[in-house]
């Protein structure tokens, strides 16, 4: 029997998101995909589920889904009161599973096991919200399919996860194709001010406010390739770690780009939140 489940309730943003569609960079497609790979991919073993199975990003809490068969899921990410975390659970028809406001962090994964069945565009379910490519952005009404994306459950009770930082975050960075364009005395303000995530951000980038960088060079930049993690200064001199959702090509230089292993934790930063970054060779 197909499992359905009503969206009541969405929240701040509610998104489909998987793996992602890579290799549509030479058509002008970013990979999207989740901002939180870890979190995602967690959720996605916990229910069984196979690498890359479409799961639901929740943004802030606020999600309320109803299941209209039996559904095995699990939540990961962002602690959200009300929920099981970082475990297998069962929602029975009829029961609704309701996401409060975390305690930390911002995204929270919700995985159905089987994955969730929506529309296949370019090989993948993502919803990019810079293109618009992927399904629509969850509304209270939506229902939605568990699809047959999964294997043998993983026979595990308990994840042991640290939630994410509620205070100041570290992110390593190196640096970037146009570190030449800022002074020393730039390079020197990125790795030791502490900046503070703006209110302005999505899954798009992380805007930074803080003390703006010093620049060697004030010329005009042709569009270049631009890829997940990339610190862009724009003529604010304030940077934009760039997400999921990321443009392609950007005008802008790259001064740094932060280290892969710590872009899920530049993820789960929520507007307010310190961020400092610190020089990896």
């Amino acid at each position: 029997m197909t499992a359905h489940f009503a969206v009541l309730e969405t929240g701040p943003l509610t998104t489909v998101q998987d793996a992602g569609r890579s290799g549509q960079a030479a058509l002008g497609i970013g990979r999207s995909g989740a901002c939180d790979r870890a979190s995602y991919e967690l959720a996605n073993r916990l229910v069984g589920n196979s690498p890359g199975a479409a799961a639901l990003e929740v943004t802030f809490g606020g999600l309320v889904l109803e299941a209209q068969a039996d559904l095995v899921f699990a939540v990961t990410g962002a602690p959200c009161p009300g929920v099981p975390l970082n475990a297998p659970a069962t929602l029975r028809a009829g029961e609704t599973l309701r996401l409060g406001v975390p305690r930390s962090g911002l995204r929270t994964y919700v995985a159905i096991r089987g994955g969730v069945d929506a529309e296949v565009v370019l090989g993948s379910r993502s919803t990019d919200l810079l293109s618009g490519l992927g399904p629509a952005v969850l509304e209270a009404g939506d229902v939605l399919t568990a699809g047959k994306d999964h294997g043998r459950m993983p026979g595990v009770d308990l994840a042991p996860v640290a939630d994410p930082s509620a205070g100041e975050v570290v992110a390593r960075v190196l640096p970037g194709p146009r570190r030449d364009w800022f002074t020393e005395a730039g390079w020197a303000s990125l790795t030791r001010q502490t900046y503070t995530v703006s209110s302005n951000s999505n899954r798009i980038g992380v805007r930074l406010e803080g003390e703006p960088l010093e620049r060697a060079r004030e010329s005009e930049l042709p569009s270049e390739g631009m890829e997940l993690g990339a610190l862009q200064i724009p003529p604010s001199g304030l940077p934009v770690l760039f997400l999921a959702d990321h443009p392609v090509t950007g005008g802008y230089p790259v001064i740094a780009y932060v280290a892969g292993a710590d872009l899920d934790a530049c993820a789960q930063l929520r507007p307010g939140q310190s961020l400092r970054f610190t020089v990896s060779f």
